[in-house]
């Protein structure tokens, strides 16, 4: 089972971190190697971007959200709808 999920890549300087948005196995590590990379997250500058398009993608081949990353795309398309 495939799952898109969150991937805190890295060391970060006074406990900011951020995060890729990604796709991997469910019961892989969460600092293992993954397929892909679908979106960028950054809480402390609230930087947020996804590939909607590779997204839908990978949830036609079955792959699951976790609830952080389906509350982070809500926020995602409630900004794009703002701007527009």
């Amino acid at each position: 089972m495939l799952k898109i999920r969150l991937r805190r890549p890295g060391k970060s300087a006074k406990g900011r971190y951020h995060y890729k948005i990604i796709v991997q196995e469910a019961k892989s590590p969460r600092e293992s190697k993954f397929l892909t990379q679908i979106g960028y997250y950054d809480p402390s500058q609230e930087l947020l971007s996804f590939d909607i398009p590779k997204y839908e993608s990978w949830i036609k081949k079955g792959a699951k959200p976790t609830e952080t990353v389906a509350t982070l795309l809500k926020r995602y398309k409630k900004k794009a709808a703002n701007s527009k």
